[in-house]
């Protein structure tokens, strides 16, 4: 018979057991969100940033075929879920695309695929094949691109129209809807010397570049609001700090796109044309390197003051990820531009910064998933003591 003090401790006290949705399989996914996708596209990254470096060790190429296999699963295991959670539980997915935050996570799914698609071109090819390989990344482009354009549209409109913002609500997620044109743009540049010769070809180059304009122009607009918060309402809820990185995101993959499409107008476009996309890569490059290390430098001194004080885990520490890959990629695109060791030198250091990001928000992800934390609604998440 148990005690009285026992019997107390046990109606007062909270149970937390692994996995509790496995009373219930379909609930694991009832609460699923797109900001879910930031692990495939971050974990994708580490893959294609890998292969592009400008140096190369033992391991490497089997390393990033290894990470892009997890991506890939990630993303397969995300849609098929996605798809349950919408088919199950319509009305929180349908929550999610009014929610004046979530809501701007929907540009993750497009990102993911892109990322995907990217890498199954860049290293999966190893393990498929090229043609399989160019195939994956065509259905991955497609999709994502028509996906991301739809996310670029569709969420500012609910935020133009039926959401209601302070002025100090802007932070990086705001960047999320409107940065997959500009994915799109990078990853269709790679895609061109597949597509057929002659107007499809430059119809695609030329429309890689109309996505670049959306994207960054929109992306300085959402950079200034964010910079402008911080002014003039300072960092807020240390949850939402790393979001600040995910400003890096639209600079490092403009600089990776200027780049990609400089070397795809070669044979494409007419000399001129061509000349003038290559010195278009190399000096919009450079000058948005240089706004990028000083984000990151302001980023990395706010996100270190947090996090003496409390930074509390969440998903929105993928944003370590991503972002910081596309930089470590425009870095090492401009590397080879220039031929300059400092910015192989940098490329590297990023790179290493990424791995360590990446390696202990994976694990923390997977923890919080094991334990059920990540897989509660967002109030009883911030009541679990597996929370932080």
């Amino acid at each position: 018979m148990p005690t009285t003090l026992e019997t107390t401790h046990r109606t007062t006290t909270p149970s937390y057991r692994a996995f509790p949705s496995l009373d219930r399989p379909a609930d694991a996914v009832k609460y699923l969100g797109p900001n879910w996708f930031a692990a495939v596209m971050g974990t994708g990254i580490v893959a294609t940033a890998a292969i592009s470096l400008p140096v190369h060790v033992a391991g490497q190429r089997g390393f990033a075929l290894v990470v892009w296999i997890v991506a890939a699963t990630l993303l397969l295991l995300l849609l098929s879920a996605t798809a349950a959670h919408w088919l199950r539980h319509p009305q929180v997915a349908r929550a999610h695309i009014s929610h004046p935050v979530m809501s701007h996570f929907y540009g993750a799914p497009p990102m993911a695929m892109l990322t995907v698609g990217a890498g199954a071109l860049l290293v999966g090819k190893d393990l498929i094949g090229l043609r399989a390989a160019v195939d994956l990344d065509w259905v991955l482009w497609i999709a994502g691109t028509i996906t991301g354009l739809l996310s670029a549209a569709v969420v500012p409109y609910y935020a133009f129209t039926r959401h209601k913002y302070k002025p100090e609500s802007a932070f990086g997620g705001w960047l999320m809807p409107i940065v997959p044109p500009m994915v799109s743009a990078s990853t269709g540049a790679l895609l061109v010397p597949y597509a057929a010769a002659g107007q499809p070809r430059e119809t695609l180059l030329l429309a890689c570049y109309v996505m670049f304009g959306l994207s960054l122009f929109a992306s300085i607009v959402i950079i200034s609001l964010i910079w402008g918060r911080l002014a003039q309402h300072k960092v807020g809820a240390a949850a939402a700090v790393p979001t600040l990185w995910i400003v890096l995101g639209p600079l490092g993959q403009s600089i990776t796109a200027a780049g990609l499409m400089g070397n795809a107008a070669t044979g494409v476009l007419p000399a001129t044309y061509a000349a003038g996309a290559a010195d278009l890569a190399l000096f919009y490059g450079l000058a948005t390197w240089g706004f990028a290390m000083l984000w990151l430098t302001i980023a990395a001194a706010i996100t270190i003051r947090t996090a003496r004080e409390h930074l509390p885990f969440t998903l929105t520490w993928w944003s370590f990820t991503f972002p910081v890959g596309t930089v470590v990629m425009g870095t090492s695109g401009l590397a080879a531009r220039t031929g300059l060791d400092v910015f192989v030198v940098a490329a590297v250091v990023l790179y290493l910064f990424l791995l360590a990001a990446w390696a202990t928000v994976f694990v923390r992800t997977a923890r919080g998933a094991a334990n059920g934390h990540l897989l509660l609604p967002p109030t009883a998440a911030a009541a679990s003591p597996s929370a932080g």
